[in-house]
């Protein structure tokens, strides 16, 4: 399978709906780069678009869609974008709001895949019910949760209809979360990947450096292959045309068993964000923001 041939790749989700397995994140990258990486994605073969308003770039986001789009040729049902609820728009109400303020901001009519992007305790099941109302009405493709942990999943779950399509989790070789993806796996939840490459701990693993030398590949790619054997989607972060394209090319061979086996071998159950580091359901502890950049509209109070 060639490059190209391997960003057509979907899989389908629990809710019949096909979702591109490798794609394009952006966070922690301001408007401009946002729209040339975005633009960029599209123009080498990229089908799948993740952003979250609290990036603060989705409007930079809609720009790199709408010129990707002119610059291919092709129509907005080519590609999947997902963006996921802000922390501070969650409950019922203001959940069934804050659509419309990303609509306008990505200059789309729809969204293929809405996350909820924590689960703000006290919150997440009246933010689901609004959810489910959304799936219902049209106005996106399906509906999933990032950052779940098992014990909220399953209250989740017992308390609403509609099963996530996607559960977005950190998920890299230093991180496995192999609890949650096999409770995922289980209730027909899509695993999906943030940070897939896991940073610099995993980048510069001496095991997987010696993997990557093996099969002529560098380190990142190596990775992006594990998670892709992993049958997890992967989104990784690139403002750069070359390492986008670098980031794809990993259709051309398959790692051993062995050396699946001794990557997994590498988890260290490490999270670089989880609960006790959020503490923005507790009323000023943290004050939840849209991360905001010099170059960001003045659009983001919806």
């Amino acid at each position: 399978m060639n490059r190209l041939e391997g960003l057509e790749e979907t899989t389908t989700l629990n809710n019949g709906v096909n979702m591109p397995r490798l794609g394009l994140g952006v966070w922690k990258t301001d408007n401009t780069s946002a729209k040339e990486s975005v633009k960029d994605a599209i123009v080498k073969g990229y089908h799948l678009i993740d952003t979250a308003k609290q990036y603060g770039n989705e409007t930079g986001v809609g720009e790199g869609i709408k010129e990707g789009l002119a610059a291919t040729g092709q129509n907005r049902n080519d590609l999947f974008i997902t963006t996921k609820l802000f922390n501070g728009d969650q409950g019922y109400e203001s959940t069934l709001n804050a659509l419309e303020g990303t609509l306008k901001r990505l200059d789309l009519t729809y969204i293929d895949l809405y996350l909820m992007h924590w689960p703000v305790d006290g919150k997440y099941i009246d933010t689901w019910k609004a959810m489910e109302k959304l799936y219902r009405q049209g106005k996106v493709r399906a509906i999933g949760i990032s950052n779940f942990d098992n014990e909220r999943l399953q209250d989740l779950l017992d308390h609403t209809d509609i099963v996530p399509a996607v559960n977005q989790m950190e998920f890299n070789p230093i991180n496995q979360e192999k609890d949650i993806l096999e409770f995922n796996n289980h209730a027909g939840i899509q695993m999906e990947a943030w940070s897939p490459l896991g940073g610099g701990e995993a980048l510069s693993n001496p095991q997987i450096k010696t993997i990557a030398d093996k099969y002529k590949k560098s380190v990142a790619q190596v990775i992006l292959r594990f998670d892709w054997q992993k049958g997890v989607i992967t989104i990784p972060k690139s403002s750069h045309e070359e390492r986008i394209i670098q980031n794809s090319d990993i259709f051309d061979f398959k790692l051993s068993d062995d050396d699946m086996k001794a990557i997994e071998a590498i988890d260290k159950e490490k999270r670089s964000l989880w609960y006790p580091d959020f503490t923005w359901h507790t009323t000023g502890e943290m004050q939840d923001t849209v991360d905001k950049w010099d170059d960001s509209p003045a659009n983001y109070k919806d």
